[in-house]
């Protein structure tokens, strides 16, 4: 694997960590009934979702780019 991938793959791996703690702030604020804070976070953690998903788009083209296609 290229090196420009692995580090793609490693920035997905933490944005993936990041949206799990703010989900999980997100629960524990709506367990208290403070829904607009659960709602921060839960947007919070979508942001990084997103951002997990674009690193895994980059890693899959890095990957393409130094092996090719199986086409």
């Amino acid at each position: 694997m290229s090196k420009k991938a692995a580090e793609h793959h490693r920035k997905a791996a933490e944005h993936h960590k990041h949206a799990a703690g703010h989900h999980e702030e997100a629960a524990a604020h709506h367990d208290k009934g403070n829904h607009e804070k659960a709602a921060h976070h839960a947007h919070v953690a979508h942001g990084h979702t997103l951002h997990a998903a674009h690193d895994a788009e980059e890693a899959a083209k890095a990957h393409v780019e130094e092996h090719g296609s199986k086409k």
